[in-house]
């Protein structure tokens, strides 16, 4: 017996690895060879094809863009695991997804997941590949023909290229993923994207620089017509498709990166000049018949910006098959018409953040303070849009939110080396998934509900006529209060909060109310849409900024006195003033309460959930979230505010401690607490779970209906 069974394990160890070579080249084989060339994948003048079932079918490209991070982490930091992509192939494979994008090289474990899930799934997920240029290289030399950006991205190429074949070891280097590669998924890679949204000063500079370098033809594509700067980018694309080639005998379809900005349409009511200031037109690279696959066009495509999507007269008058004013779709029908290969929508997206930095003046396609399931419902009707305007894939932005992310209207009022460890709901770039990433390891610690369950640690303070109960975690200040017959409809509650020592009001002089600390905010309950936080006007980020230091607002230098009992309104700016050339006129700031508190329910297991919700009362008992933004923290995380703008301008100082007071106000009295001292304790790695948003279910039924 011992004998036999030696040489069952002999026989096992042979025949193992003819096994496994065996389910290699039966994975690999599932592709088109012409000339010696293997392609899974391909694209006509109108089409998208990939090759299954010994034949090349049309698909309709329907999928997500995945990020690179998850909290806690930036994206040269790569935190995502293999166990967090696997889970994540599924859902989105559940979603009726068919394709995922990434836009730069990934760790190891992202091809491990991926061939593994696909191996097993009846569905496999296909991979469009992006590869990413150096933005601080850019920023550095604004030339695309500088060795260190054309010389680094090529070799960049070349890497991916091994990297999609299993076939690479990178070695450490900052900012990017490194390892051992072991993952052939090149069957399932169905496109390059390469490239980055161009800054347009990046592109002038290249043409202006290289005026010379006009032309390029390579042993896969030329230029015609091209500007340096295509030229530059004819070349990457065809030393891209060669190093495969010669290789490892395959090739699929390549683009180029592009959005509206560097669009080729012109855009003559665009106020701002950088946004259509020059063109990239992909048009301009031909391929010749060496290059079996094809090339097609892809461009990042929001509802929301550049402000053109507003203005422009053909997109603001276009009316769809619902009766609907419809610039997305008008836009995207202009587009389309400029090019002779297939075009890809190779992001579009709506955040369901709680900050909002751009408007949509005709339909509502805010870029943030867009409840979860408008959110799929926009998502929905933007795919619709794309599909029906004859493009042949939409990738949505994003899968998962991105806690590190920065915008425009709020990037100067936080700590940049600090966002990944703390959830901003200001910060609508934040926002952008179908995968939330809520504070809590199971559950959020309390949820704004009318159930106090979640309550049961924290002790009330006060008295039988008023107590209250303060907690905190990576998005939110919580608080709870009891008032003995609270009638929402009658009866004011007031919160005093002390966040910067030495400055604040004593009273709040319009509201005739004064108190027993020096005031940075107030909150007022006051009814279902009344409610809202307000600032000590010499503690206002927004005046500070729009008024006293740059004049796009009215200065008012009471504002800038101490303790001068005004609190103001809440703001976040949505475009700074602006100018039509076609219709020669101008737009004054623009701006939106967003201090303004809205009600309803904050739990998502609720089926009244409201994600954008902000305080609930139930009877005597009321519910607040308020951000932590909102009392101008710049981090929560290490209890960094701003400090005093007037001296210091807009940066930090640690504090120690929040300082609260509670005061009901009905027809009668003003009934106050003590002063209340709220310390909690500073976190460097933030706790989350995953939670699926509404639109995902939203997204699911559609993407089920296309297929």
């Amino acid at each position: 017996m011992k004998r036999y069974f030696t040489v069952v394990i002999i026989i096992l160890i042979l025949i193992y690895p003819m096994y496994l070579l065996i389910d290699h080249y039966s994975y690999i084989s599932k592709s088109y060879e012409q000339d010696g060339i293997r392609f899974a994948s391909k694209v006509d003048d109108k089409y998208f094809y990939f090759y299954d079932n010994d034949e090349f079918n049309k698909i309709f490209i329907k999928g997500v863009n995945i990020g690179a991070t998850k909290p806690g982490y930036y994206p040269g930091e790569f935190g995502i695991t293999k166990d967090d992509y696997t889970k994540w192939f599924y859902d989105i494979s559940e979603m009726n997804a068919n394709t995922i994008r990434v836009y730069t090289i990934m760790k190891p474990e992202f091809y491990d997941a991926l061939l593994e899930f696909n191996k097993k799934s009846e569905k496999p997920l296909y991979l469009i590949h992006g590869l990413w240029i150096n933005e601080e290289d850019i920023n550095t030399y604004m030339d695309a023909f500088n060795p260190k950006i054309k010389d680094e991205t090529i070799n960049e190429a070349r890497s991916l290229i091994d990297v999609i074949h299993g076939n690479a070891n990178l070695p450490e280097q900052k900012g990017k993923a490194t390892g051992v590669y072991t993952s052939d998924i090149s069957n399932y890679v169905i496109g390059f994207i390469l490239g980055i949204e161009w800054d347009p000063y990046f592109v002038i500079n290249t043409n202006e620089k290289n005026s010379m370098t006009y032309y390029y033809s390579g042993d896969y594509l030329y230029t015609e017509d091209a500007s340096p700067f295509e030229t530059f980018l004819c070349e990457l694309a065809d030393k891209t498709i060669a190093y495969e080639t010669d290789n490892y005998k395959r090739q699929r379809p390549i683009a180029i990166s592009n959005w509206p900005t560097t669009d080729p349409l012109n855009h003559p009511n665009e106020p701002l000049e950088t946004e259509d200031m020059v063109s990239v037109n992909v048009e301009h690279i031909k391929w010749k018949d060496t290059f079996l696959p094809g090339m097609f066009a892809s461009y990042h495509i929001y509802p929301y910006y550049p402000d053109f999507m507003n203005y422009q007269h053909e997109y603001a008058n276009y009316v769809d098959e619902n009766g609907k004013i419809n610039p997305y779709r008008a836009y995207l029908e202009d587009l389309i018409k400029i090019h002779t290969m297939p075009v890809v929508v190779a992001e579009f997206g709506i955040p369901s953040s709680r900050g909002m930095a751009h408007v949509n003046i005709h339909n509502g396609y805010n870029q943030g303070f867009v409840e979860e399931s408008k959110q799929g419902e926009y998502l929905v009707n933007m795919l619709n849009d794309i599909h029906h305007a004859g493009y042949v894939g939409a990738l949505i932005f994003a899968w998962q939110d991105e806690w590190f992310k920065r915008t425009w209207n709020t990037m100067d009022f936080d700590n940049p080396d600090r966002r990944a460890y703390w959830s901003n709901v200001q910060t609508n770039e934040q926002m952008f998934g179908l995968l939330s990433f809520d504070p809590g390891t199971k559950d959020s610690i309390k949820y704004n509900d009318g159930d106090l369950s979640d309550w049961e640690k924290e002790l009330s303070n006060g008295d039988s006529e008023l107590s209250y109960s303060i907690d905190s975690d990576e998005r939110y200040i919580y608080l709870k209060i009891i008032k003995k017959n609270f009638d929402q409809y009658k009866d004011k509650l007031f919160i005093a909060v002390d966040t910067i020592k030495n400055q604040g009001n004593l009273n709040a002089t319009d509201l005739n109310l004064k108190l027993d600390l020096y005031a940075d905010f107030l909150i007022i309950i006051d009814g279902k849409e009344n409610s809202r936080v307000l600032v000590d006007s010499y503690y206002d980020p927004y005046y500070y900024l729009y008024a006293y230091k740059l004049g796009f607002e009215e200065r008012n230098i009471v504002y800038e006195n101490k303790n001068n009992g005004i609190f103001n309104k809440i703001y976040l700016p949505l475009n700074r003033p602006l100018y039509l050339p076609e219709d020669d006129i101008y737009l004054p700031m623009q701006k939106y309460e967003t201090g303004k508190l809205k009600y309803g329910i904050g739990n998502p297991t609720n089926s009244e959930f409201d994600s954008l919700s902000d305080f609930y009362i139930n009877g005597d008992i009321i519910e607040l979230r308020i951000p932590w933004m909102l009392f101008n923290f710049m981090d929560p995380s290490n209890k960094e505010i701003i400090s005093d703008m007037y001296k210091n301008d807009i940066k930090g100082t640690t504090i120690d401690d929040i300082t609260f007071q509670f005061i009901s106000r009905n027809e009668i009295e003003d009934k106050k607490t003590n002063i209340i001292v709220y310390n909690y304790s500073k976190w460097d790695m933030p706790t989350y779970h995953e939670r699926l948003k509404k639109s995902y279910y939203i997204v699911q039924k559609a993407l089920k209906e296309l297929e």
